[in-house]
């Protein structure tokens, strides 16, 4: 099935790079995209598309989800993203097609179980993204990204240390994972927030973006 979910074009009107938002569970797509005005000025030349996720949410009829989920079970969350993948993929390289973009002009950004799809697909690409960025998440089947892993963008994880969603300890297991397979990352943790993006988490995350579009960010 084919993705859709809203757009903002490059300011400048020139597209040079894409940005695209994956949102978390019972969320949809309009939820992200209002990320895009926060950070056009930092990115002026980026296009920013937020699509829904591709089933209706079993816990919130009028939102997506990515993959259903009844709990943190780890088998269950490998085979949602398995699923899943594929979906996203095709809609990156669609995106990416239609702008004449290689996928190295490509940003990710995750919330939640966006971030758990973001960095799923992110570094299992053949061309990687120029980073990703996810916040209040987790790395999906972390066991498996060793063996699995084809590149290695710069990775910043932001997350609340008050988040009873997914607890903070999930950003440090994905960040002990990530840089165990010697991808790049960053992180940091916002004291009293909960599961939510507050506004050192979009400011650090818009700079972050900035610098790999511009080569200042390391790549693995």
């Amino acid at each position: 099935m084919a993705l859709t979910g809203p757009s903002v074009a490059a300011a400048s009107g020139t597209t040079k790079q894409l940005v695209i938002l994956c949102h978390g569970y019972g969320s949809d797509g309009n939820d992200l995209i209002a990320l895009a005005p926060y950070w056009a000025p930092l990115l002026p030349d980026a296009d920013f598309i937020a699509p829904n996720a591709p089933q209706r949410c079993d816990g919130n009829p009028m939102g997506y989800q990515w993959f259903p989920i009844t709990r943190l079970d780890p088998a269950e969350i490998a085979l949602g993203v398995a699923r899943a993948a594929p979906v996203l993929e095709q809609f990156i390289e669609t995106q990416l097609q239609q702008r004449g973009l290689d996928g190295s002009k490509l940003a990710l950004v995750g919330f939640s179980q966006g971030t758990m799809m973001s960095l799923h697909v992110g570094l299992r690409r053949r061309v990687g993204p120029a980073c990703i960025v996810g916040y209040s998440g987790a790395l999906a089947v972390p066991e498996m990204l060793a063996g699995e892993i084809t590149c290695r963008p710069p990775v910043m994880m932001i997350h609340g240390d008050a988040d009873d969603m997914l607890p903070v300890s999930r950003m440090h297991q994905a960040v002990q994972a990530l840089g165990a397979a010697e991808v790049p990352v960053q992180w940091h943790v916002s004291p009293g927030l909960g599961h939510s993006i507050d506004q050192k988490g979009l400011e650090l995350g818009g700079r972050f973006i900035a610098d790999a579009f511009a080569g200042r960010a390391t790549q693995g």
